[in-house]
């Protein structure tokens, strides 16, 4: 019999939670106990993992200054991935946790230590999104004028990804062998330099770390242009897509699965995840209103607004609301999300352009109404697709308890019931619940 359960995972980032929201936390403390519990929930729901979005400025681009972002806590403030999922994966057992660190940002070096000392720390259980950074202004805090062409950025990835795959086997994995008779931690003879000389990064190594349970985390990666499919398709064990509707989730798919095999991988060694913003009600009416509500709010529009702004860099505030965007828009930043977003000859207006984008630039699907018909939905469309998951987040990515609790204890059951999900972790390793099904 096919095994048709798929793999979900939920996308969020460290930030202020629906704080404007009557049930929100209200976006005080930031000692990182709501991202905590938010993880024990998803935990209990069978989750593969969470993964924690990540920029490193605070957008000036709507508007032309940080007045907007700092005002609306949009995307700004924005604290570090990396101990919160140390948090988060201590505090838990199962579940994965994936944090986004930039190749901009850490040296190879740096990175590959601190991705094995969490897994460590985590049991197994981490994962890296792996991301070039797409915006000037992150160019500028770490000594550069502006971030280098896309394609460049690119081949430094493919780069780096090698450094730190040398630095991962640098040590064997047995090369610790607590030998207490003759006084010895760790046999020398099994532990290398990397010696990496290469167009952009000198690493002497080895890595100062001990094997993790892993050996390397899993690899997170969502590139959507061609290069960037290639790169993910070369690299990474998990795979982030916001698609057109069912069709562009298979075409995108099946696009993946072709490069790889091209690339002597196996296909289903790639799990893809598509973005999904599931709406609920206790019945589609309210469902819907829900969705109405939500998505003609005063802050939403130009929150949306705002967050395509800072990882396109176009300043989407300069142009009429209720007039067609004048021109087809290009940028040297997240070049896939632009272009879902634009929806180039379709007529809407900016206002529109907007409202449809009721999650927040990732909605792969609509999928409004009770969880029993949104959980139909999710099956019928992951069977057309043929795999591999979805990866649940909200508009512009702020989170509340009511909304977990509203997938964690109403959708998820429903996805159990039809035998579409997993009821229990099977493995302690996150790369092997991953490739369970």
């Amino acid at each position: 019999m096919t095994d048709k359960r798929f793999h979900l995972a939920w996308f969020m980032n460290f930030t202020p939670d629906e704080w404007r929201a009557p049930f929100g936390q209200g976006g005080y403390p930031w000692d990182g106990q709501f991202y905590v519990e938010m993880a024990q929930t998803l935990e209990r729901a069978c989750f593969d993992f969470l993964m924690i979005e990540d920029k490193l400025m605070v957008p000036e681009t709507f508007g032309s200054d940080r007045k907007y972002s700092l005002a609306n806590g949009m995307m700004a403030p924005k604290h570090d991935p990396a101990p919160l999922a140390v948090a988060m994966g201590m505090a838990t057992s199962k579940i994965g946790v994936v944090a986004t660190m930039s190749t901009l940002a850490y040296p190879p070096f740096m990175l590959a230590r601190l991705s094995s000392t969490i897994d460590s720390l985590t049991k197994g259980r981490f994962g890296w999104n792996v991301v070039t950074s797409a915006e000037d202004l992150a160019a500028q805090n770490f000594g550069m004028d502006k971030l280098p062409p896309r394609e460049q950025r690119y081949e430094m990835a493919d780069e780096y990804i090698d450094v730190v795959n040398k630095l991962f086997d640098s040590w064997d994995a047995d090369a610790v062998v607590l030998d207490r008779e003759n006084g010895v931690y760790a046999d020398s003879s099994k532990v290398r330099t990397i010696d990496h000389e290469g167009k952009y990064y000198k690493v002497r190594g080895p890595l100062n770390t001990v094997p993790s349970p892993q050996h390397r985390p899993v690899y997170v990666q969502a590139g959507a242009s061609p290069r960037g499919r290639d790169f993910a398709a070369q690299h990474a064990d998990a795979i982030v897509s916001v698609a057109n509707g069912v069709e562009g989730m298979k075409a995108f798919r099946d696009d993946i699965r072709a490069r790889a095999s091209a690339l002597g991988r196996d296909p289903d060694e790639i799990k893809v995840f598509f973005c999904i913003t599931p709406t609920l009600g206790e019945t589609e009416e309210d469902a819907q209103a829900k969705y109405v509500r939500e998505t003609t709010s005063d802050h939403f529009c130009n929150d949306v607004l705002a967050s395509i702004s800072a990882i396109t860099e176009i300043d989407f505030s300069q142009y009429d609301l209720d007039q067609p965007l004048p021109e087809k828009l290009e940028t040297n930043g997240e070049s896939g999300t632009l272009d879902k977003f634009q929806q180039w000859g379709s007529g809407k207006t900016l206002r529109e352009l907007a409202a449809a984008q009721g999650g927040g630039l990732v909605s792969s699907l609509e999928l409004i109404g009770t969880p029993a018909s949104v959980a139909d939905k999710m099956g019928e469309a992951m069977a057309e697709v043929g795999g591999d998951g979805f990866l649940i987040t909200t508009p512009v990515l702020r989170v509340g308890r009511r909304y977990l609790v509203e997938i964690a204890d109403g959708l998820v059951p429903e996805l159990q019931r039809r035998g579409l999900v997993r009821t229990e972790y099977t493995h302690q390793l996150l790369r092997d619940n991953l490739t369970d099904f």
